[in-house]
């Protein structure tokens, strides 16, 4: 039997808004996305991995480390469009393209091949998102999964949803930065105008959902955080060394 081909692509830009070169800060000797690389690289159901920036500064840092880089637009508004133009360069063909966002050091190689193993055995599924289940909060930097008993995503929000009109809820299902797709769909995503709930909430999947794809949750256990401001890449800086995965990297 033919084994299927998973494609990692990891966006990152430069001059991110809040935390600017976030990217190359350093983080035990090692620049912040190449932890994410060397993260992924640890998954044991990825084929291929390409950091996909949008300067050269960022490409001859990680080319140091002998990770793989791929040059595009600077004019993205977010990541899926930047892996979308990624994949058209690479021009290869793979099963799955899964989306490993740049500022996520801690991202787990674990939760990586088990949204990888999800979307093989969920056929009808175009994308998968997985969540955590975590204590409710009032966070617009938390992004928000609402699903269905069969998994299916039914909206993504950064407010608290759903609304607590007659009872309160204690978890939420926070959207994890893995995010699995089909090819074909990946490229329908890449070819379509960005989506008015997709401008208002600045949530690109929900172009995705605008647009008809089918979108699959995957509950997760653990941990994860994207480091956004200066009390992130702290508390990334102490949690590296303690982190099970560190010593592992090659």
């Amino acid at each position: 039997m033919k084994k299927d081909k998973v494609l990692v692509l990891i966006p990152t830009r430069l001059n991110s808004r809040r935390l600017p070169a976030k990217a190359l800060l350093p983080i035990n000797n090692l620049p912040l996305i190449m932890h994410v690389y060397k993260r992924v690289k640890l998954a044991k159901k990825v084929d291929d991995v390409f950091i996909c920036c949008d300067d050269n500064k960022i490409s001859k840092v990680v080319s140091k480390y002998g990770a793989k880089t791929i040059l595009t637009s600077k004019h993205h508004h977010n990541g899926t469009d930047r892996i979308c133009e990624a994949y058209r360069k690479i021009g290869k063909k793979y099963n799955l393209v899964v989306d490993v966002q740049g500022d996520e050091p801690l991202i787990s190689p674990l939760h990586i091949d088990k949204v990888i193993e999800f979307h093989k055995k969920s056929d009808e599924a175009d994308i998968i998102l997985p969540n955590l289940k975590i204590p409710s909060i009032n966070n617009t930097n938390i992004v928000k999964i609402v699903s269905n008993k069969k998994n299916d995503v039914l909206y993504i929000s950064r407010a608290n949803i759903p609304y607590e009109f007659k009872s309160k809820i204690k978890f939420i299902k926070k959207h994890l930065s893995i995010v699995s797709f089909k090819p074909e769909a990946l490229i329908k995503f890449g070819k379509s105008d960005r989506s008015e709930t997709e401008k208002t909430e600045d949530i690109e999947l929900l172009r995705a959902l605008d647009i008809g794809l089918k979108i699959k949750t995957l509950n997760l256990k653990g941990d994860s955080f994207s480091v956004d401001i200066f009390e992130d890449y702290k508390k990334a800086q102490i949690q590296i060394s303690k982190d099970r995965y560190f010593k592992f990297y090659r």
